[in-house]
């Protein structure tokens, strides 16, 4: 076991275990890791060519051959991606025999002229990115002597065409380019037909993707530092290429906008430009000032940055503890990291996104490295051990709950333990790196990483780049008070001054992991650190009674009103200009904020989704399956152990007649298919075989969870207190993966419960859900006072929907009914704040949207 103290770290809690054509021993950190590279076996085996591995069915992921992902598949572009994005990890694993064969192959094999529309953002980072990695890694183990002695620049002069195939980008009017190109407009001299129709996704680029190429770069950055809020130093997510309006005013440091602040630090530890240090630190004081509020890192407006203009967190934000190591402000580091390592602990991974109160906001986590990275940082600047004990974390987690028999699989749901088909070659690229350096000895480098800066997917770039000349920097690009000497401070981090006293870290983590582990039921102002510009308003919106005077003249003390409208309902208006103070109007805010939350949440009344574990060999808990609930029969969010039992098909397969194979079904778990009569009639059938549960799998052939609702199952319209079995629904693509493991391994035992669980522990009881406590999370202000916000509330005691009897080849719930016409009285107050309360929920859309982007 891991003492804390021990930097050898020499015992893994992972046994030895075999798969058809690969394999892991693991013996220390450092040796596991290194034979981790063997998964680049399988996707020799089962996905090379492709861009990327799925390894849940253990094939290639070819653009257009599956199901499309959206914006996600942009980042496909037929050019072995995987193969690419990791090169540079091989030679840092010491593989130097399988990094020459990879090579060879990308020479060979790799076409960069593919007829396909593809991510600029994502086609730099990772191909243009790669390509150079791995050149200067060929360089460099030419120049031992030893290997790679035939090579002569070939990665180099690919990663010159791969610069020239994105040029078309950026042919616009300010320098900034399209989000996406298609790699055989080499030859046209405009981005005519890449984006034709100048849609939103054409127009519109995200602030990270100006820096992401190095060719016309500079004049692209130069104008985006130009549009800057000059108030607040601040720029915007979301940007129209050719206006240069910012399409989304909210500023931060995670989705969009990431790599942006990354480069500017590294363009100048790379080049050795001035300028980009200089803008650095004058966008890092801002950051500092509005959005920094120790430990969280909120969003705020770029306009009036004292306001927040979310109440919850990207994953993508990880990487910046890392990158103040960089700057050399360790403090806050060790505060964000604390934070982000507590709710990764609370969730098991790091959720795509989490509100302030830690709770999961999106639930998905695609294998993101940016925690891994600034682990890894604070461990270079501090020597501290704990930071060790961080990434062992890290590792476990990845070892118990996504490795999966062809890979590492992406978790889909990290409160059930679900897995997505998906494994982004950012995995290999950059998680490998970041864990095998934490761990590593001296000895097990073969090379100087110190010789190296990492890019934002981690590829390895020699510092040399800095000696070499450079064109001066325009004249006109800064003033004489921009370049003021304070805006150049930097140091590196001497933690043997920052920190005389041992305990000083622990003094910073303690506080924050008390803030984690009760936050749920303790709002933020009992919590050990209070969050500035968060506190708690007079009226909370689940205690507020439409027809209670004295809520009503809180109400208006805070600028909110409240219009009757003609189906019972009142609907909640504010004009913060109408309050009775700054602080009454911050209030309303937050009650309207709250109020809209409640509203939203009470309106879905959705159960949440359940898993399918499948425990056997050769799977051995490591593949587990999103499912649909039924309103009728167990309770598994009740079990603490879940239904655990082999399946096996029904017969009838419908499920709709009594079984002729109702001995075989006795004890088991039957497998049932979707359609011909109500979901509780099957659920007769089989408790009546001596089924312990069933799984009802769609017929919808290629329906999916990755992009269908989640479906719930509900009764016929009878009592069905009867049914004590539980019932689960999987779709067509998780179904037929249940059902092809049937058919080659024939014994296949699964796990239904509320999440997967853990195959390396004893079952534990698990921790109760605090959302099943408290109606609404306490989120920060986020409305901008200058808009009118509405929202409406029944004024009845119950918001629920009834669950209507429905055959199961419909929807199983009732959709929520179309709102009657709002009176006349004040109806375009009522139409703009409609319109303002739909657009801030497009931006969370939209800013969803750009975390896929973000890959």
């Amino acid at each position: 076991t891991y003492s804390g103290s021990d930097r050898n770290c020499k015992q893994l809690v992972t046994s030895t275990f075999c798969f058809p054509g690969w394999f892991v021993l693991a013996v220390s950190p450092v040796k596991y890791l290194k034979k981790m590279y063997i998964i680049g076996c399988v996707f020799q085996d089962h996905a090379y060519p492709a861009d990327e591995l799925m390894p849940l069915t253990c094939r290639g992921r070819v653009r257009g051959q599956e199901p499309s992902r959206g914006d996600v598949d942009d980042a496909l572009g037929k050019f072995s991606l995987t193969l690419i994005d990791t090169l540079d990890t091989l030679v840092l694993l010491n593989k130097t025999t399988e990094f020459e064969e990879a090579v060879r192959r990308v020479l060979r094999d790799v076409r960069l002229d593919n007829d396909i529309v593809v991510s600029v953002f994502e086609t730099n980072i990772r191909v243009l990115g790669g390509l150079l990695g791995g050149h200067s890694m060929a360089v460099m183990l030419k120049d031992t002597g030893y290997h790679m002695q035939w090579y002569q620049d070939e990665l180099l002069h690919m990663a010159k065409d791969v610069g020239l195939r994105l040029l078309p980008a950026f042919n616009t009017s300010s320098g900034l380019p399209y989000p996406r190109v298609s790699p055989q407009t080499i030859h046209k001299a405009t981005a005519v037909g890449i984006c034709p129709d100048h849609t939103h996704s054409c127009v519109h680029t995200h602030t990270a993707t100006v820096f992401r190429s190095l060719v016309h770069a500079r004049r692209a950055l130069d104008f985006l530092w130009e549009k800057r809020q000059r108030n607040s130093n601040l720029v915007g997510t979301t940007i129209n290429i050719h206006s240069g309006e910012w399409v989304r005013r909210d500023s931060g440091v995670g989705a969009g906008i990431d790599s942006y602040y990354e480069y500017l630090l590294k363009a100048y530890i790379l080049l050795g430009d001035d300028l980009f240090l200089q803008r650095f630190n004058i966008h890092y004081a801002s950051i500092m000032k509005y959005i920094s509020q120790p430990p969280l890192l909120l969003d705020v407006h770029i306009h009036k940055p004292l306001l927040p203009a979310r109440t919850w967190m990207d994953s993508l934000l990880a990487f910046f503890p890392g990158l103040q190591v960089l700057k050399g402000d360790i403090r806050p580091a060790i505060e964000t990291h604390e934070m982000l390592y507590q709710v990764t602990k609370k969730h098991n991974f790091l959720p795509e996104a989490f509100t302030t109160d830690f709770r999961v906001h999106w639930a998905q986590h695609p294998l993101r490295p940016e925690f891994a990275e600034s682990t890894y940082f604070l461990y270079k600047a501090t020597k501290d051990p704990y930071y060790l004990e961080v990434g062992r974390t890290v590792l476990d987690n990845l070892n118990r709950f996504a490795r999966v028999p062809c890979g590492f699989a992406a978790m889909k749901d990290v409160r059930t333990g679900s897995h997505e088909d998906r494994m982004d070659s950012f995995f290999l690229a950059e998680m490998f790196k970041y864990l095998f350096l934490l761990f590593a000895e001296e000895e097990d480098l073969t090379f100087n990483v110190e010789d190296y800066i990492f890019t934002t997917e981690a590829h390895l770039l020699p510092l040399s780049l800095s000696t070499a000349p450079h064109a001066p920097s325009p004249a006109n690009a800064t003033s004489e008070e921009e370049l003021d000497d304070s805006n150049f401070d930097w140091t590196c981090p001497n933690t043997r001054l920052l920190f005389p006293d041992p305990a000083f870290p622990r003094n910073l983590r303690d506080p924050i992991r008390s803030a984690v582990d009760k936050s749920c039921p303790r709002p933020y102002v009992e919590t050990s650190f209070k969050l500035p510009g968060i506190g708690r308003p007079p009226l909370r919106a689940q205690d507020f009674m439409a027809n209670n005077p004295d809520h009503l003249e809180l109400l208006r003390r805070m600028g909110v009103s409240l219009i009757h409208l003609k189906d019972g309902r009142v609907q909640l208006v504010q004009h913060a200009t109408q309050a009775v103070s700054a602080v009454a109007a911050e209030d309303g805010m937050r009650f309207m904020q709250e109020m809209m939350e409640l509203s939203s949440q009470q309106q879905k009344e959705q159960l949440p989704p359940r898993a399918v574990q499948i425990v056997s060999h050769p799977f051995f808990g490591r593949v587990v399956l999103t499912s649909g609930p039924a309103q009728f029969g167990t309770d598994l969010s009740k079990s603490i152990t879940g239904v655990r039992g082999f399946v096996t098909v029904a017969e009838p397969y419908s499920g709709c007649a009594e079984l002729s194979n109702a001995a075989f079904v006795q004890g088991r778990i039957a497998l049932l298919q979707r359609g011909q009569c109500m979901f509780a009639e099957k659920a007769r059938h089989i408790m009546k075989a001596g089924a312990i549960g069933g799984i009802v799998i769609d017929d919808n052939e290629g329906s999916s969870s990755d992009t269908a609702p989640l479906f719930q199952m509900a009764g016929d319209g009878r009592n069905t207190d009867d049914v004590t079995l539980p019932l689960l629904f999987l779709f067509y693509k998780e179904g037929n993966i249940l059902l092809e493991a049937l058919k080659e391994y024939r014994e296949v035992e699964v796990l239904l419960s509320d999440k997967a669980r853990d195959r390396g522990r004893d079952v534990q009881e698990e921790e109760e859900d605090c959302s099943t406590d408290q109606t609404s999370p306490v989120p920060a202000a986020t409305l901008d006072q200058s808009h009118v916000r509405t929202v409406e509330q029944d004024e009845s005691a119950s918001h629920n929907e009834e669950v209507t009897p429905e055959e199961d080849v419909g929807p199983a719930i009732k959709r929520n009914p179309e709102p009657e016409e709002e009176p006349e009285v004040d109806k375009d107050s009522s139409r703009k704040s409609v319109e303002a309360m739909m657009a801030d929920w497009r931006e969370d859309l939209e800013a969803f949207q750009q975390m896929e982007d973000e890959l």
